[in-house]
């Protein structure tokens, strides 16, 4: 068997380790994709974003999951009970669910998932030694006495302060990835890379930099409806080079099986202005879109006890719809989009949740005389007096920032772009210390509990990092919280998205798209709203 593994090894990551991407013959039924961005850790308590949830999501499972139609459905715990009064949450497990084979286990074996494990990995999510980003999802939802008990090796208990609809939404995120204690505890730090899971794949190998491997894991629990067992892959490779532009033609020659959305300078190239693949492009790739729960927007800094605030001109909420109505999303959607997207000129929510109604939640469109007008309104008539307004972007942004800023300016609202890395401005941002900037926000789980929690004014910078504070959004949001039917929770919703919006604490931009771009021969291979890459069912016929 450590022959076998070793061969295995040798065959998958030689190419990469000498930089060659010839797929073989050997490859034939592994899937290949890049990540632009980097993977930091393969550790769920980590998984802060999707280069890390994509990889966490192969490796590991969470009690519940999301289907393809937005649905709670079963994944470790087979089914779940809930009190009447909706604080005690029941999970009854799946007694056929092994972790990875790892020699942290006796004979190398992998021992049976217990309800034990499920109460420590969310124990570890909120103990402060952790660290982890996540640590929020559980803030004032569950009991401080205890929260999370296991009652049996098959029944797991979670108990909540109050009534919260979204918690299924929480126990479905990466974070909630059931992870065993003895694996956490010999690694230590180096849990990072040394991940021990469920998931239908487990790691070969991560040269940091260069590249992930995984191979499919034998034992893996779940089958098909023929009752073939998944997964159908033999493994996963992931490049790691940090240029879109390669990432492009690495695909076109066939050496990656699909890129998520496509470097800038290609789109023209491939696609129409409407979003529809050119003529020679057509039979060559496939073009899969699908509504994505994300919202790309600019952010305004509203907390006037804030330095930064209290001598700017963004403090007035005139100045910060003038913004809103100053530019012409459509236009910018058609020309720097190619029409992927849709111009957010709604609410926050974005459109594929089943609250979103743009004929409720009235937002902004271009209208460059109402700018003007409200200009005139605070003070700064056609925009004299009117201070520079510092636009903080990120590099892949800075034509979005250059359209708005050239546009905002021939209405009189000067704004200068400022370009950053990535990291700095989630620093400033986290900080309080980006007064204009530009942010996105991709869903969790598929509920507007996750996008107006940005504005709750009792979270902190994450997520509120605009530090938006209405006393009457407060009482709107968590009303809806405890709300169980539905259109009366969707309704609260709405009224909290529009206050908000009329406030103007950010200036919502569009509502995303999954783009992807896949090679004929992936089957299987379907897009989701929340943009997670799932692989289970996928196969590659050439």
């Amino acid at each position: 068997m450590i022959v076998k593994d070793k061969y295995w090894f040798l065959i998958i990551c030689c190419g990469f380790l000498i930089s060659c991407y010839n797929k073989n013959k050997s490859e034939r039924n592994i899937f290949h994709y890049n990540e632009t961005t980097g993977i930091a850790s393969l550790d769920p308590a980590f998984a802060k974003n999707q280069s890390i949830m994509w990889v966490i999501h192969q490796l590991y499972n969470t009690l519940v999951e999301v289907d393809q139609n937005l649905n709670m459905i079963p994944s470790l715990a087979k089914s779940w009970d809930v009190t009447a009064d909706r604080l005690t949450w029941t999970f009854h497990l799946r007694n056929d669910v092994f972790f990875h084979d790892d020699p942290v286990f006796a004979n190398g074996k992998g021992r049976k998932l217990k309800a034990a494990d499920v109460a420590y990995s969310f124990y570890r999510i909120i103990d402060k030694e952790t660290a982890s980003p996540g640590a929020w999802i559980f803030n004032r939802k569950v009991d401080s006495i205890e929260p999370f008990k296991a009652i049996d090796d098959s029944t797991f208990q979670l108990k909540l302060i109050k009534p919260y609809n979204p918690i299924l939404g929480i126990l479905s995120m990466q974070y909630c990835s059931i992870v065993p204690k003895e694996a956490v505890e010999k690694y230590g730090k180096d849990f990072r890379r040394h991940p021990v899971g469920t998931g239908p794949f487990q790691l070969v190998a991560w040269e940091e930099g260069q590249a992930v491997v995984m191979k499919k894991n034998p034992h893996y629990f779940e089958k098909d409806s023929s009752g073939n067992r998944l997964p159908y892959l033999d493994g996963i490779k992931i490049s790691l080079y940090d240029s879109k532009a390669t990432e492009f033609l690495l695909f076109r020659e066939k050496q990656l099986d699909f890129i998520n959305d496509i470097e800038a300078s290609f789109k023209d190239e491939v696609l129409t202005k409407m979003g529809t693949l050119r003529k020679n492009w057509e039979g060559k790739i496939i073009l899969q879109t699908n509504p994505y729960l994300n919202i790309e927007y600019l952010g305004i800094l509203v907390d006037t006890t804030n330095p930064l605030v209290k001598n700017s001109p963004m403090r007035f909420k005139a100045i910060r719809q003038a913004i809103n109505y100053g530019f012409d999303r459509r236009k910018m959607i058609l020309y720097l989009r190619n029409s992927l997207g849709t111009p957010a000129e709604s609410g926050f929510v974005p459109l594929g949740l089943p609250s979103f109604d743009s004929s409720i939640v009235k937002g902004y469109t271009y209208n460059p005389a109402k700018s003007k007008e409200l200009l005139a309104e605070a003070g700064f008539p056609d925009g004299k007096g009117l201070p520079v307004v510092k636009l903080l972007t990120i590099p892949i942004y800075s034509d979005m920032a250059d359209f708005i800023a050239k546009q905002l300016g021939e209405i009189g609202i000067p704004v200068q772009v400022e370009v950053i890395q990535k990291s700095l401005l989630l620093d400033m941002t986290a900080n309080s210390k980006a007064l204009f900037f530009r942010g996105s926000w991709i869903a969790d789980y598929p509920d507007a509990e996750n996008y107006l929690s940005v504005f709750y004014s009792k979270n902190p910078a994450p997520p509120n990092y605009t530090r938006y504070k209405n006393p009457q959004f407060d009482v709107l949001f968590e009303k809806a919280l405890t709300e169980n039917n539905d259109s009366i929770r969707y309704d609260l919703y709405r009224q909290a998205d529009q206050l908000m919006i009329d406030d103007a604490p950010v200036v919502p931009l569009w509502y995303d798209e999954v783009v992807r771009f896949v090679q004929p021969y992936v089957k299987g291979f379907q897009p989701n709203a929340l943009n997670l890459l799932e692989l289970r069912k996928v196969k590659l016929k050439e």
